[in-house]
């Protein structure tokens, strides 16, 4: 049994067997929590395996964690199915519907064209059997990212996502959260990656609305940067970055994907995030924020290309990465006033 959290080393669930919830959320439903993410067992960067399903696991200290199994399996029989294993499918969400009576999930599908769409399910459990209700919804007609959906205490849901390689958007959902409802508001404009901020994770504490962006550079990770606004749709004023201790400027090598506030504390609010290429600890954020930014620059010159291509040289590819042996770094906010702040710890507890 674990009586503490070790940020980026290997966790294990109750049974001993690694934890398979990448890009993962949180969600507290009936005096337990419920973890879940991608499952990435079989993912090993070669085989052609983006993911296999969504796992969930439960626990009641956060610290142990009991594999609850597949809620959403892959489709392995159907190649057009965005929940063929092939298909890279990123960062479930979920949120239960009070008024439905639904849990819905969302998904990020990086279609084969290079679109990204959402697929949309619904389920009366929170452990599933869950019902594709949507594929290849484009919100608002935008190529859709990397996202968060939350909700306010009265219900209406609201989906972050960055219009790819653009800005971030933040759209109000229908009523029962499959759709977006045509409202919406932009934020954060950017040229090109690395500049371009994604990976949006959500949160709510003293009626400000908090949003921890990263740059775009695929599984290497780059400086988190923090935002807030008293309002869903901003004005957003930019604080910073999140991981001011961090001098490889790698928000400690992860990517936020989700925060959550502990119930069971009056201001603990803990950030997920994942450590996706954990053999490559050398690497620092100037080591290949360049490449990013040459080979997304338009008009860049053959001088600058064959740069990029020695600089990508010693950069792991997305597709060859190992994400099955991708480690989590769970840590606690620290507020100064309106700042938060995520200072490193080998150990804590909450």
């Amino acid at each position: 049994m674990y009586h503490a959290f070790y940020p980026g080393r290997e966790w294990l669930d109750t049974e001993g067997k690694p934890i398979q919830a990448h890009g993962g959320s949180v969600i507290y439903v009936k005096d337990r929590y419920y973890w879940y993410g991608e499952n990435k067992e079989k993912t090993d960067g070669k085989n052609g395996i983006w993911h296999w399903g969504v796992r969930c696991y439960s626990s009641a200290d956060l610290y142990n964690w009991k594999d609850e199994g597949l809620i959403i399996p892959p489709d392995p029989e159907d190649e057009t199915s965005p929940l063929h294993p092939s298909a890279c499918m990123d960062r479930p969400h979920i949120l239960f519907n009070a008024q439905t009576g639904k849990f819905v999930c969302w998904l990020k599908i990086m279609e084969k064209d290079g679109r990204q769409t959402e697929t949309v399910l619904t389920a009366d459990r929170i452990l599933g059997p869950y019902t594709i209700v949507k594929t290849g919804l484009m919100p608002l007609g935008m190529s859709a990212g990397d996202f968060d959906l939350a909700a306010d205490e009265n219900g209406k849901a609201y989906y972050f996502f960055d219009k790819v390689h653009s800005e971030m958007i933040c759209a109000e959902l229908t009523e029962d959260y499959t759709d977006v409802s045509g409202v919406f508001s932009r934020h954060f404009p950017r040229s090109q990656p690395p500049y371009v901020r994604e990976a949006v994770a959500h949160f709510k504490r003293g009626g400000l609305h908090y949003l921890i962006t990263s740059g775009t550079t695929g599984y290497l990770p780059n400086p988190s940067e923090l935002a807030v606004s008293e309002d869903w749709h901003g004005p957003y004023r930019l604080l910073g970055e999140v991981h001011p201790g961090d001098e490889s400027h790698t928000s400690f090598h992860s990517q936020v994907s989700c925060v959550f506030k502990v119930r069971e504390r009056e201001d603990l609010y803990i950030a997920m995030a994942d450590r996706w290429v954990p053999d490559r600890m050398d690497l620092r954020y100037e080591d290949y924020a360049e490449w990013f930014r040459i080979r997304f620059a338009p008009g860049s010159t053959d001088e600058e290309l064959a740069r990029a291509e020695e600089l990508g040289k010693r950069l792991p590819a997305d597709g060859e990465i190992s994400t099955a042996k991708a480690r989590y770094v769970w840590l606690p906010f620290r507020f100064d006033g309106e700042q938060a702040v995520l200072d490193w710890q080998d150990e804590w507890t909450w």
